[in-house]
């Protein structure tokens, strides 16, 4: 849909630039904010970061009505990058969610005004096991910034909302502070690549950080036939391996072609004298060794094919692997 396209059937009074310029001058208030959230950033974040970096336990993230949506994606962001986390939603906290909270855990509480009522509970207990406490909050003469060992403050603007008052500037810079605590803490602890991928074994994530070498299929598994096989043994190999693809190689496992069910079709009726050379597809798609998973689904979705085949990422030209579409859905990320 271009920019162009119009609504005729919109009932608003403004012109079209007019509801775009709304829009572009909310998100320009939220990035001019978000810059001076970034510039003010001092010493506090570092004693955060020092301090939910020496605990034993669990960094409990807790914030009621929009600072409580905040509060719980921060939750998901540190346990998705290695920091131990869980959410505490302050309104079923009284009602029994406090026993999540232990000793050896922090607190990471999430309030605009600080002046939350719920929060007070919270609060005392954690004093009761003495967890550390966190605070994100827009004033510093609060009751939550009173009771915080460490306070992280929002930067002195006004709401998006017109009337100052829904969430919006406030609920964003939340979140970026808890972005930055989250990644802060990714790079000090030396998360690397395959720890991600322990934590996001599907999804787009393990398509950007999974290999196809550790998942392919090899050795024994391999459809491997001869240039001057003839095709009823190319058959049974087809038929033996399950992966409706034969790899033709010469004698130093190089790949000279496949034969694949389509062209098996093409040749039906010359398979009885046929050999393989005679039948393969010259010059197929493959993997390299090192690629992607990503890569890998890419090229079998764009060539609706079921299997490729992997080479060696050296000279490109010797047979290590075979991946098949089952393979990545095996795995929960095609």
């Amino acid at each position: 849909m271009s920019d162009s396209t119009t609504f005729p059937s919109l009932a608003y009074s403004a012109g079209p630039d007019r509801v775009v310029a709304m829009g572009r001058a909310v998100i320009a208030a939220e990035a001019e904010a978000l810059w001076a959230l970034g510039n003010e950033l001092g010493p506090s974040f570092s004693h955060a970061i020092a301090t939910l970096q020496q605990i034993r336990g669990s960094v409990c993230v807790c914030g009621l009505g929009k600072s409580g949506h905040i509060a719980r994606k921060i939750a998901s962001t540190l346990a998705a990058t290695g920091t131990p986390s869980l959410f505490l939603h302050a309104g079923e906290a009284v009602h029994g969610d406090l026993g999540m909270l232990r000793e050896n855990d922090a607190l990471l509480i999430l309030s605009n005004s600080g002046s939350t009522l719920e929060l007070g509970t919270i609060v005392r207990h954690a004093g009761l096991l003495d967890i550390p406490i966190v605070a994100i909050t827009s004033s510093l003469a609060s009751r939550l910034a009173d009771a915080a060992e460490i306070c992280l403050l929002l930067a002195d603007r006004p709401e998006a909302c017109p009337h100052g008052s829904a969430p919006t500037t406030s609920a964003s810079m939340m979140l970026a502070l808890g972005d930055a605590l989250a990644i802060t803490l990714m790079k000090l602890k030396g998360t690397t690549a395959e720890d991600l991928l322990r934590l996001h074994p599907g999804g787009r994530l393990g398509l950007d950080l999974v290999t196809v070498e550790s998942f392919m299929h090899r050795g024994d598994e391999l459809p491997f036939v001869g240039p001057g096989d003839p095709m009823r043994s190319v058959i049974a190999t087809i038929g033996d391996k399950g992966f409706g693809v034969a790899a033709v190689v010469d004698e130093d496992g190089k790949l000279k072609g496949v034969i694949t069910d389509g062209d098996i079709r093409r040749h039906v009726g010359a398979l009885g004298a046929a050999i393989a050379s005679e039948v393969m597809t010259r010059d197929p798609h493959v993997l390299l060794e090192g690629m992607l998973a990503r890569d890998a689904l890419e090229i079998l979705s764009r060539s609706r094919i079921t299997s490729l085949l992997v080479m060696d990422a050296e000279t490109e030209r010797r047979v290590v692997g075979l991946v098949h579409i089952h393979d990545l859905l095996q795995l929960g990320i095609g």
